[in-house]
């Protein structure tokens, strides 16, 4: 059997404070299902963690609107760093996180009176969807973008969570082949280069970049498919720039993206299609890996320009922790959604004020 990719599970966010972000993240997207907080000691991520263990504190968060999630993350070891320079488009790494909604004007309307500190106006993307930037409260980048499709609810927030990712490379033709051949992107909504307006008030705008905007054309599937829906990246080559490495002399772990995570079956169909890219593992985490009240087998990979890429085969989900209702995946039809009344009880596991 051939592998699959549900979906991105998430988007990890470095930080100081993982409950003050968490907090900011559920009320600004409504990101507010909390499927696992654990504190403990991070020991798999030598590769990236200059070789030493490190104390960390970490949340797992989800929106029942669908898309992806926060993987919420704070060093308690030591105090995470920042990057000694102002990161703009074009640098290398993972610059912007995208966020769905299905209403613009109400998710522009609800983030500006929520305090979030708005970069643009909406405008037009490259294909002609209505979208706009913000930073959240550590001066992170996202793209709100509207999208027609792929809701699992649309419920309580006109956003959803996590859509994908805006990726600076420092050659687009050469990272193409790892995200449309073994990641799925395989549909190239829009090829350009230009001095784009639409991101006029976002660090970097002045530059001139080649653009290129990736879907999946093929439908998720798997157990989580549905809720974890379509998914996008945009990738970002600089031409008149010269590009600087995001997480350059930093940890892993530290203050900004540090990875996107993508929800996945069948890891060994996967290790061979990203070593036949030229993308082996760099971390294997083992099929027993717990974390908090979820546990599955983990793995990273870099892309072409050593942005981290990791993937999750999810083996034990908490639906209802309060009642012990944990869901064992191993025994399920790998290419089989679950249920809706499953996926629907994860709202038990949502965080109020």
């Amino acid at each position: 059997m051939s592998y699959i990719i549900s979906g991105i599970q998430q988007l990890g966010v470095g930080n100081t404070n993982v409950q003050e972000t968490f907090a900011w993240y559920r009320k600004a997207f409504g990101t507010d299902i909390k499927i696992f907080e654990e504190a403990a000691m991070a020991e798999l991520m030598l590769p990236y963690t200059d070789q030493k263990p490190h104390a960390r504190h970490a949340i797992l968060a989800l929106s029942m609107n669908g898309g992806g999630g926060f993987e919420i993350w704070q060093y308690t070891s030591r105090l995470a760093q920042n990057a000694q320079f102002t990161i703009q488009l074009g640098d290398i790494g993972i610059f912007a996180g995208k966020i769905k909604s299905y209403d613009i004007q109400a998710s522009y309307n609800h983030l500006k009176q929520f305090g979030a500190k708005l970069l643009t106006e909406i405008t037009l993307s490259p294909d002609n969807r209505k979208h706009f930037y913000i930073h959240d409260l550590w001066g992170n980048t996202y793209e709100v973008i509207e999208e027609k499709k792929s809701w699992y609810m649309k419920k309580n927030y006109s956003t959803g969570g996590v859509l994908g990712a805006i990726i600076g490379v420092k050659d687009i033709d050469k990272s193409l082949p790892l995200y449309k051949n073994v990641l799925g992107f395989d549909l190239v909504i829009n090829d350009t280069t230009a001095v784009f307006t639409d991101w006029n008030g976002v660090d970097g705008a002045s530059k001139k970049c080649r653009r290129v905007i990736l879907r999946n054309s093929k439908q998720r599937e798997g157990s989580f498919g549905p809720l974890l829906g379509d998914n996008e990246i945009e990738l970002i080559q600089a031409l008149d720039y010269s590009p600087k490495k995001i997480f350059e002399n930093r940890l892993w772990g530290d203050c900004g993206f540090i990875h996107l995570c993508f929800d996945i079956k069948n890891m060994s169909a996967l290790q061979l299609a990203c070593e036949k890219t030229g993308q082996p593992f760099t971390v294997d985490g083992g099929a027993g890996f717990e974390m908090g009240e979820a546990a599955g087998h983990f793995t990273y990979i870099e892309d072409a320009d050593g942005t981290l890429i990791e993937f999750v085969e999810t083996k034990k989900l908490p639906v209802i922790k309060k009642i012990g209702w944990y869901l064992d995946l191993k025994k399920r039809d790998p290419k089989k959604a679950l249920p809706n009344f499953i996926l629907k009880a994860l709202q038990f596991s949502r965080v109020k004020d």
